[in-house]
């Protein structure tokens, strides 16, 4: 088990990150080891593979140093929200008491899965009048973005469906998948492809919290599984909430670590 982690980690680490976190970016700045992302709606992000070798006195020197200039960075491009993502197996000394004194706070710590597809790819039954298929029309794709909104206890908004509207259109391999019953969305999650690699993404998977603990969540990431393998992507990532990490636990999935955003209005 923990030689099977150290792979999937290492294939996380190699595959995910940098690169694959930049799809979509509208700028993309290098600070040493960091990369400084530009998304629509003057949304920032950071991210990076490792931050580079060096004892811990060294690494905290450079984090102390980089912090204030990525912040200098985004408001001089007019940045107004910024994330900073965190994985807790990176070295990085300093790094959590650095973000809170520069105005950062952080969110909540997910669970980064990985596995083999083949073994969330079943063939699940789902509640009596409930169904699943993949939506790209515009009214089903607002409708569930609606279902999504309500169900993580966020305000309805359209730029959720804007967003997912647009990287339908782009024919980037992107797919929503939803389950309905009695024409109303109950569940849905994204599909997302990552280019050259072997990995799809499971992402903003949620159930309405009257229909959960009926099996359709597990039933909907099965879908997903099986049309991951149809397009050559034997592996599968999620950064998963409470909510779905037992889920894709029972279903093979393993933790290889956690992640942590820290966000500030700038």
């Amino acid at each position: 088990m923990v030689e099977m982690t150290a792979g999937l980690l290492a294939a996380y680490d190699e595959q995910l990150r940098t690169d694959s976190e930049a799809i979509g970016a509208s700028a993309r700045v290098r600070l040493g080891p960091l990369h400084l992302l530009e998304f629509p709606e003057r949304r920032g992000f950071v991210t990076y593979r490792d931050l580079g070798e060096g004892d811990e006195e060294e690494l905290r020197a450079r984090l102390a140093e980089w912090v204030p200039r990525v912040l200098t960075h985004f408001r001089e491009r007019g940045v107004r929200r910024l994330e900073w993502k965190t994985r807790g197996h990176d070295r990085a000394p300093g790094l959590h008491e650095l973000l809170l004194a520069h105005g950062f706070e952080p969110g909540e710590e997910e669970s980064v899965m990985v596995g083999e597809a083949r073994l969330l790819a079943l063939d699940l039954p789902l509640p009596d009048g409930v169904s699943l298929r993949s939506v790209h029309a515009e009214d089903d794709v607002r409708a569930a973005c609606a279902m999504l909104d309500e169900a993580f206890g966020d305000p309805v908004s359209s730029a959720t469906a804007e967003a997912l509207l647009g990287r339908l259109a782009s024919g980037d391999g992107t797919e929503l998948w939803v389950a309905e019953a009695g024409g109303e969305v109950v569940c849905a999650g994204r599909l997302e492809p990552v280019p050259d690699s072997d990995v799809a993404g499971l992402w903003g998977g949620a159930t309405l919290e009257h229909w959960r603990g009926r099996g359709i969540y597990r039933a909907l990431t099965a879908a997903r599984a099986r049309s991951a393998l149809a397009l050559g992507r034997p592996l599968l990532h999620s950064d998963s909430t409470a909510f779905s990490r037992p889920i894709l636990e029972r279903s093979g999935l393993v933790r290889v670590t956690t992640t942590t955003p820290y966000d500030v209005v700038l």
